[in-house]
């Protein structure tokens, strides 16, 4: 039964969403709905030697009034040669980093226009990085309409999909018979019990962009989001 999670692009995003992204068949990024200012589209955190986390924002040209596979970014900034730099700053020296980061240079130097088109390019890289399967698709080329719900459940039927991960805080407003009346299986993951590893400064935080525990464990990574290690903190 082919298992289907949406979610919307984010910026080199946090290793709960790749957990989600390992568990399903077939993921799709929901590119082709309102673009949010001041929001995950477009930034993320990552942890800094002084024990703080610290944001890295893309600038993006356009604001609210735009699909996010509308919204471009601001090139007329140095925001390559900023973000690159804050990186290496921040993990220069962890065990890992020159494993990763000459192939984060390189998405980085690449002369995309979208928002979501460099965004598609990091997490697919970063999901290869993982050893995840999952085939990965773009809403806008699916053409589905609909809102809300509607939207969700058109999105799966396209791709044949038989079964719908969401994330726990839909709950609060996604509507499960519409789902039953559909044929369609609805399960909420959980983001809990992982595992802490060593960072580059405490305390320890867990919602930094997935690049953290790259940086510093490398290939056991997968191990702390979803792998053994972590099945040891559930049980």
């Amino acid at each position: 039964m082919t298992q289907v999670a949406i979610i919307q692009s984010c910026y080199i995003p946090w290793k709960g969403y790749f957990d989600i992204m390992n568990d399903v068949d077939i993921f799709i990024f929901l590119d082709d709905t309102q673009y949010t200012t001041r929001d995950w589209r477009n930034r993320n955190r990552i942890k800094m030697r002084n024990g703080e986390s610290r944001w890295m924002s893309l600038p993006v040209l356009g604001g609210r009034n735009q699909l996010i596979c509308e919204a471009r970014l601001d090139n007329s900034q140095s925001w390559r040669k900023t973000h690159l730099a804050t990186l290496r700053h921040s993990y220069g020296k962890t065990p890992y980093f020159e494993l990763y980061f000459p192939t984060l240079e390189k998405i980085f130097e690449e002369p995309n226009l979208y928002l979501s088109e460099f965004n598609h390019k990091l997490t697919s890289q970063i999901s290869e990085w993982l050893g995840i399967q999952t085939k990965l698709i773009n809403a806008v080329d699916l053409n589905v309409a609909g809102h809300k719900d509607d939207k969700l459940i058109g999105l799966v039927q396209a791709v044949g999909g038989m079964g719908y991960l969401s994330g726990p805080s839909a709950k609060d407003y996604i509507v499960p018979e519409k789902f039953v009346a559909a044929n369609i299986s609805l399960r909420f993951h959980e983001y809990s019990g992982y595992p802490e590893y060593s960072q580059i400064s405490d305390p320890f935080d867990h919602y930094v962009s997935v690049l953290d525990v790259l940086f510093m464990v490398g290939p056991e990574a997968k191990e702390y989001i979803w792998g053994t290690r972590r099945m040891k903190m559930q049980n």
